[in-house]
């Protein structure tokens, strides 16, 4: 499909498509395990699960890091035709992971007990957290090198095959939970086991592409790979921020939830991470969709393409956003049930703190979105301030604040007060730099 010079209505919805279903399906591998764990070992194999949340998003925003960072850079060279520089940027981004993936991989198969400390586990829930990690222990660099390269199929034209491995895997699955955590009665160590099963599924999937017609990426020797590594840092580093945001929220949330409301909330807080993550794979989706047209349309100089694409996007995270505040404000009780068998305590404290937290996901979207439009257009310094102040400095102060001096019940209303405030700095930013370049100048 031309990104140049096709339509631009029919590229954005067909990369949605793709986009959306690899995003979706990715998350299935969290928010299976924590049904299929809740169900069977009830609150306690919940809040255990969100102990180990943070280590997700760790692994996965490496991943992102690199597979962003490089394809923006190698879509944006392709746009301007720099002959061969984009094989520059997908060699140096794959080197990037290689690396990353070994570090992450000693971290966790080493260091798991101290990190599960950290991120909120006491006696109770660190046996059954080290438990599921068991097997995932030996795939972690799997799903970095997922996240990478499904970054660079969707900018190699591919986005379909990205999709159908993703989509393999998590299918695989949904599938080895039910087998390995009910009928083998493996219960959480289970979980773990079908979850690295499929990303080796969604992994060898992927690498068809390279046995394709479709693959341009090639490997090249390169000079400068310390410069390429670092222009690929500064491109990805808000889409890996996010995540990994996403992570240190969660341990604030955990050692705060567990300080001022006990386990119950913890438990609830778990459905609130799976649900949160399906409320970001959905933003995910809608830049993922976007960032390759918006790319090489702003490598080729095309503004009138980029400004029709930030149109459809903008509509599209309104209904997301609107989607999923409606759906955890009517039915905030149906999504505990779907991750837990709940006690009696759940249901009673689960309904406001669901609600109060939902808020949220209104402008959710539009945040996440944002950070992919301002890399595309190369303004990382304001991808950089959306991720940064959105995902630690204001969250984290509110987190830390709000129960401190108005109470625990105040703690659930941190996000909502941070995406309001982030929102109010993205319009204010994305009109500026969308009239920058209708004006075809810098700012």
């Amino acid at each position: 499909m031309d990104l140049l010079h096709g339509k631009v209505r029919k590229i954005y919805f067909k990369y949605l498509t793709a986009a959306f279903g690899s995003a979706l399906i990715s998350s299935i591998y969290g928010l299976v395990d924590m049904a299929m764990v809740g169900q069977y070992q009830g609150p306690a194999g919940t809040a255990a699960l969100a102990v180990v949340a943070p280590v997700w998003n760790i692994i996965y925003s490496l991943g992102l890091l690199t597979g962003i960072g490089g394809s923006v850079l190698f879509s944006t060279a392709r746009g301007k035709r720099q002959d061969g520089t984009e094989h520059e940027y997908f060699t140096a981004a794959l080197i990037g992971t290689i690396v990353l993936a070994l570090i992450s991989w000693c971290a966790v198969a080493f260091f798991d007990q101290p990190m599960l400390k950290l991120f909120g586990a006491e006696e109770t829930l660190l046996p059954l957290a080290r438990e599921y990690l068991g097997p995932v222990k030996f795939a972690v660099p799997l799903f970095l090198f997922n996240q990478m390269l499904a970054a660079f199929l969707r900018n190699d034209g591919n986005p379909g095959l990205a999709t159908a491995a993703v989509l393999a895997g998590g299918i695989f699955n949904v599938a080895g939970d039910y087998i390995c955590v009910f009928r083998l009665d493996m219960g959480i160590m289970g979980a773990g086991l079908a979850t690295a099963i499929g990303a080796l599924i969604t992994f060898l999937i992927m690498l068809t592409h390279f046995l394709t017609g479709k693959n341009t990426l090639r490997l090249v020797r390169l000079k400068g790979l310390t410069v390429k590594l670092k222009k690929i840092g500064i491109t990805g580093f808000a889409t890996f921020f996010i995540d990994i945001a996403m992570g240190v929220l969660t341990m604030l949330f955990n050692r705060q939830i567990m300080k001022y409301s006990g386990t119950n909330a913890l438990a609830v807080y778990g459905v609130i991470v799976n649900i949160s993550t399906i409320v970001q794979c959905c933003a995910y989706s809608v830049g993922q969709a976007s960032q390759p047209i918006f790319s090489i349309n702003y490598g080729a100089r095309q503004w009138d393409r980029i400004r029709q694409t930030l149109r459809y996007a903008l509509l599209t995270t309104a209904f997301f956003g609107l989607a999923w505040t409606a759906l955890i404000l009517i039915f905030p009780n149906g999504f505990i049930r779907i991750f837990m068998t709940p006690t009696d305590e759940v249901l009673a404290v689960g309904p406001a703190i669901l609600r109060a937290y939902g808020i949220s996901f209104l402008l959710l979207p539009l945040n996440i979105f944002s950070t992919y439009y301002f890399q595309s257009l190369m303004r990382p310094r304001a991808s950089f301030f959306v991720s940064v102040f959105r995902g630690v400095l204001i969250s984290g102060l509110l987190i830390w604040f709000l129960p401190l001096f108005l109470g625990a019940g105040a703690l659930w209303f941190a996000m909502p007060v941070t995406e309001l405030l982030i929102a109010a700095v993205v319009v204010y930013l994305m009109m500026k730099y969308t009239k920058a370049m209708s004006e075809k100048k810098e700012c």
